[in-house]
């Protein structure tokens, strides 16, 4: 969420305009200084290799909106620099709410190779809807005609992102005080030694429903508006050929409505569904109540076969939860998926060598 409480929007957009100086954190790596992973052979005529995705909203806002998050955002960049530094570090992360200065250089100093970021402050956004959302636009809840941050997304990974195509959701498509952050979507493809094909790594961070102060039917309204843009960013984006995986701050816990709308625009597959089934051979380490557990968080990780490539969860897990994996350091847990990937040995030729090159440039 962004939510600003009832401070003056001068006092906010001196602090997000001051935040803009610090740049976004980008980080190339080339595909000749990436180490392989294990691959492993499976039913004689198929290889396999495993893929961490940690999903993580960092609570990366700054003063006024928070105060006193600068120590907390240092730790969780330590806590993962660690991982790495001991080999148990996800492979992929998925931050939300890079809002802050504090934020931005947390992420870089994570100690990934590769890093890419969303949509910034001025990323002009896709085709939106022309009609105005439910009721009236208020300045006193945010919604003022202009973004005061980028989108806070940010993709980290210890593989090339060999491809960057990213977003904002529609000028319409926002409700309260999430008009403040220009929110969209974020594609980052990434190569990983020894599988044939790129895999894409979605991102995304969804309008939230009482923290954005706007009245339910206008904020439920501005929430379908992005479910659909993100349904159609991904088909204009994705190749089928690809494996895809889809995750971020979807904002819809506890909300039928916001479920049923968005499941009108995606048919992927939601990797708590399929581990909640004990039938499935996912491992899940983490505690869920009930029988539908992606219902009791807004942290969701989504997924789709590739055609050359098969994907499939095979282990769901907290992160910085106050558990073994570390403290709590976010008004959000990490949720980490681990994700088999398998494909037949012989279309090992298949691999696109044209993928492998540098990202895109960073914004401006």
């Amino acid at each position: 969420m962004l939510a600003v409480s009832r401070m003056p929007l001068t006092i906010f957009a001196a602090a997000s305009l001051a935040a803009c100086a610090t740049p976004s954190p980008y980080r190339e790596l080339s595909c000749s200084s990436t180490s392989a992973p294990v691959l492993q052979t499976i039913d004689d005529d198929r290889k396999s290799t495993t893929l961490s995705v940690l999903t993580y909203n960092i609570e990366g806002l700054g003063f006024p909106a928070r105060s006193g998050r600068a120590i907390y955002l240092r730790k969780i960049a330590q806590r993962l620099a660690e991982l790495r530094t001991e080999g148990r570090a996800p492979d992929v992360v998925l931050f939300q709410e890079m809002f802050s200065g504090a934020a931005k250089r947390a992420i870089a100093d994570s100690g990934y190779p590769a890093i890419a970021s969303g949509p910034h402050r001025t990323s002009a956004p896709g085709n939106s809807n022309k009609e105005p959302l439910p009721g009236r636009s208020h300045i006193k809840r945010g919604e003022i005609g202009i973004h005061l941050s980028g989108s806070g997304l940010a993709v980290a990974s210890r593989y090339p992102i060999t491809q960057v195509r990213k977003q904002a959701y529609g000028r319409r498509s926002c409700a309260g005080l999430d008009c403040l952050a220009n929110k969209g979507i974020m594609l980052a493809q990434i190569s990983i030694p020894g599988v044939p094909t790129p895999i894409d790594i979605y991102d995304t961070h969804m309008n939230s429903r009482g923290a954005s102060g706007a009245p339910a039917e206008r904020n439920l309204e501005a929430h379908d508006r992005q479910a659909q843009e993100a349904s159609q960013f991904i088909n204009n984006t994705h190749d089928d050929a690809f494996p895809l995986i889809f995750g971020g701050d979807f904002n819809m816990r506890h909300s039928e409505p916001r479920w049923e709308g968005f499941s009108r625009y995606q048919d992927l597959r939601l990797v708590h569904r399929i581990c909640a089934d004990p039938q499935s051979g996912c491992d899940v380490r983490m505690s869920w109540d009930g029988d539908e557990p992606w219902m009791d968080t807004q942290d969701l990780q989504f997924f789709w076969n590739g055609d050359a490539v098969s994907i499939r969860p095979v282990r769901v897990e907290a992160m910085f939860d106050g558990g073994p994996s570390g403290p709590s350091l976010s008004d959000h847990d990490g949720f980490l998926v681990t994700y088999e990937l398998s494909w037949k040995d012989d279309i090992k030729d298949l691999a696109i060598s044209s993928t492998c090159f540098a990202g895109s440039q960073p914004d401006a």
